[in-house]
């Protein structure tokens, strides 16, 4: 009887140790991941003086591209073709008002293309 009961103590030892393992300081209630606050203008530029900056640039034999990021998300992309007379334009990244207004209908990764027609 002795040699039966051994073999199932261990093996339920060792299916509940995964239980007794947890941290319940992990488990207690977290906030309602749905209720989000929104951030005051002060709170948010604070915020974003504490971000990183990138200018990242990327050129090749057709164009060049300058791309700003801020905190790791993409603020704005300009394009400068090398070919020919034409304009640099703006690609605008995914997030942005007009990207989200003109084509929040479709999946792909490309932005809206957009001209500076009269800048100053």
């Amino acid at each position: 009887m002795r040699a039966h009961t051994l073999p199932l103590l261990l093996l339920a030892c060792l299916a509940s140790s995964p239980a007794l393992a947890q941290n319940h300081g992990q488990t207690a209630q977290q906030g309602t991941p749905g209720k989000r606050e929104q951030l005051s203008n002060n709170e948010q530029d604070r915020r974003l003086s504490n971000q990183r900056a990138e200018r990242i640039e990327v050129e090749d034999a057709g164009s060049r591209v300058d791309e700003l990021r801020i905190g790791g998300q993409t603020q704005s992309i300009t394009v400068q073709p090398k070919t020919g007379e034409l304009p640099a334009y703006e690609v605008q990244p995914p997030g942005s008002q007009l990207h989200n207004r003109s084509r929040s209908d479709t999946n792909d990764t490309n932005g809206p293309r957009v001209w500076n027609v009269l800048k100053f």
